[in-house]
């Protein structure tokens, strides 16, 4: 029996657990494809204030979350949402797994997640991750430049490439502090202590301190700042890259406003001498010095690029951009988290998804698929490709 033949039937009831600065116009999205969404949060009245923020009143139920009132709640087949932290998905997946639900997350794959995708598997249960903008539309922008690359090139052909992936949130006008946070502060300084891995000039490469490998880098004409971050080097294999074609460079990375690096010096100084305690305590006060307003504009810039050079001539070049401004109805970032995660519950709804991991990018012919679901949805994006 296939894992599609043996997936649980959804429900058609969701639970959105989280209504922080990544929840966007996927919420409605989701309350227009389901029959019934419960919005999970700290206590009642602020999920019942986060669905008045979003003009959904009346369409979500208001839910006090702990792990134990979201178990009760839960019946086979709902589809839980988790927009927590990325370390409390696998508590929540333990759940769902119990209580025969399906889970989606747009965070990255973790060792604790992974660990429990065999149960979910079995159980003929959806456990989607890496729908989100990063991890998500960056995949699919990967893999849709991939498959057009080996389309006209070739996957024997001997050629060499370089891929580049990089993205951030930033302020929309730009302030002294070069930033504006879109996420909590503990988690932007925590993931600059992370060491990164990448390739350049063919070679694994590892940066200890993210930060200090910080480029300048050109987006339609306009100067970032990139650094590399996480582990690169796995998703060569994941965006499926041709065994003969040998990477140049291969990163993927964080996009800053230039005079990024000049302006957080204080910062990494910070980061080099201080220790857990210190950097939480720090992460406090970026946040209250540097707060979100309901007032101030983010703007989001995914910028995903692949340039393959064949033999006898052959090259192939092409490039994926996103570059949206929040508005007053939501933050940039909150709608290219939020609905690409929503389009995801609704491919887990109607069926499409089968029982076990599911990624938003996992073949080229899916990925196509994805964006342009996307894009009537409203979510600008460019593709340019030169050949």
């Amino acid at each position: 029996m296939s894992d599609r033949a043996a997936r649980v039937p959804a429900s058609g009831t969701v639970h959105w657990v989280g209504a922080g600065l990544s929840t966007g116009t996927g919420l409605a999205r989701v309350c227009d494809t389901a029959d019934r969404v419960r919005l999970w949060h700290r206590t009642e009245d602020r999920a019942a204030d986060a669905l008045a923020r979003l003009g959904l009143t009346g369409r979500a139920e208001p839910r006090a979350f702990t792990l134990p009132a979201l178990t009760a709640e839960l019946a086979p087949g709902d589809i839980v949402v988790s927009m927590l932290p990325a370390p409390e998905h696998a508590g929540i997946l333990a759940a769902c797994i119990r209580e025969q639900a399906h889970f989606g997350c747009s965070s990255y794959v973790s060792d604790a997640v992974l660990e429990q995708v065999p149960a979910a598997t079995a159980a003929g249960l959806v456990v989607l991750t890496e729908a989100g903008l990063d991890p998500g539309i960056d995949h699919l922008f990967a893999h849709c430049l991939v498959g057009r690359a080996r389309e006209a090139i070739g996957d024997d052909t001997a050629a060499s490439y370089s891929l580049t992936s990089y993205c951030g949130g930033v302020p929309a006008i730009p302030n002294s502090f070069r930033y504006r946070f879109s996420w909590a502060p503990a988690g932007v300084l925590n993931a600059l202590r992370a060491p990164a891995r990448y390739l350049k000039d063919g070679a694994e490469t590892v940066a200890e301190r993210p930060w200090e490998v910080t480029q300048r880098h050109v987006v339609d004409g306009e100067t970032f700042e990139v650094y590399p971050n996480r582990d690169s080097v796995p998703f060569v294999e994941q965006y499926g890259l041709p065994a003969a074609w040998k990477p140049q460079t291969f990163v993927r990375g964080t996009l800053r406003l230039e005079g990024w690096l000049r302006a957080w010096d204080a910062v990494f100084e910070e980061l080099k001498a201080g220790d857990d305690a210190r950097i939480a305590a720090l992460a406090g006060e970026l946040a209250a010095a540097y707060p979100t307003t309901d007032t101030d504009r983010d703007r989001v810039v995914l910028a995903v690029s692949l340039d393959v050079r064949g033999g006898e001539g052959r090259s192939w070049s092409g490039s994926y951009l996103l570059d949206l401004v929040g508005d007053k109805e939501e933050s940039a970032m909150a709608r290219c988290v939020s609905r690409p995660l929503a389009l995801g519950v609704r491919h887990i709804l109607d069926g499409s998804l089968s029982a076990g991991l599911n990624r938003a990018a996992e073949t080229a012919a899916r990925s196509e698929e994805w964006l342009r679901e996307l894009a009537l949805e409203g979510l600008e994006f460019t593709l340019r490709v030169d050949q």
